[in-house]
């Protein structure tokens, strides 16, 4: 029996792959075109489509545990839930499902509002799962690496309530983590959620802060401009894309990305290490072409 891992090709997905690689462990991986993905040795390529029963019911053969990760797309909460549902009629008792943080609260956000609802499917049917819910991604801040070198700017309108940001590679220990401790106990284990947050609160003037200590030279915050935010996003992506981001960074911008008292020190216990702190995803951005 298998471990499956969804969004296999993505930033997330392939880092779990590689985690598990050396875990003695059979893994699968998900991907929707054949031959596209580099996979680690070992690794079964599945090819599938979440929107499509007849290819996940194949996807989900002789899969012990799920790793499930959706990408914002308009259909989002269709492929999750019936993903889901096919998994409940494949046996599967041992599921990861990457949420987002305060899924509940950010009522307004579509692909929030989205993983709120797959969480109260997970909840309401007392599916054996670990939900994880991930402040910002610190990586997400490569998209605006050229900005900040070329123009001496910070241009994320993510304001100053403050946002626990977390590295990606840390969300990929983890849930390889609980990946492998669900898979290989002989029961399925209780339901339960984690709050995945880094170990310090950013906002806007604290990012140019920390860049301009990196580029030694000053970085200045460019402000909490949604209209010019989502404009630029719409330049190069799909308006209603553009628009969902513009609302969560809104509210970013009000209520901030906070995790519950003693979500650091859990996190890091269960690792056994210090969770990587924003500079440290700073310099390796920098050190990348």
């Amino acid at each position: 029996m298998s471990i499956l891992i969804t969004g296999a090709s993505g930033t997330i997905g392939s880092l779990i792959l590689q985690r598990l690689a050396s875990a003695g462990t059979e893994l699968k991986a998900l991907v929707r075109t054949p031959g596209k993905a580099v996979l680690p040795r070992g690794v079964t390529e599945v090819v599938g489509d979440m929107s499509s029963p007849k290819s996940m019911r194949a996807a989900l053969s002789s899969v012990r545990t799920l790793f499930l990760l959706n990408a914002v797309t308009p259909d989002e909460v269709t492929q999750a839930l019936m993903t889901l549902n096919l998994a409940r009629e494949a046996g599967i008792e041992r599921i990861v499902y990457l949420s987002v943080i305060h899924a509940d609260r950010y009522t307004d956000v579509p692909h929030f509002t989205g993983k709120h609802t797959v969480e109260r499917m997970i909840e309401s049917l007392a599916l054996s799962a670990t939900i994880l819910r991930p402040a910002y991604f610190m990586q997400n801040d490569a998209s605006i690496k050229s900005v900040v070198e070329h123009h001496g700017v910070y241009p994320m309108p993510i304001g100053e309530a403050g946002v626990g940001m977390i590295d990606v590679r840390d969300i990929a220990d983890i849930a390889a983590a609980e990946l492998l401790m669900r898979h290989h106990t002989a029961h399925a284990l209780p339901r339960r959620t984690l709050e995945l947050v880094g170990p310090e609160i950013v906002t806007g003037p604290i990012a140019a802060a920390v860049w301009s200590a990196e580029l030694q030279r000053e970085i200045r915050y460019g402000g909490n401009d949604l209209d010019g935010f989502e404009q630029q996003l719409a330049a190069y992506g799909p308006d209603w894309m553009a628009y969902d981001m513009r609302l969560m960074m809104a509210r970013i911008q009000t209520i901030g990305m906070h995790g519950e008292p003693g979500a650091v020190e859990g996190l890091e216990k269960m690792l056994g290490r210090p969770l990587r702190r924003y500079r440290d995803a700073v310099r390796d951005l920098l050190k990348q072409d």
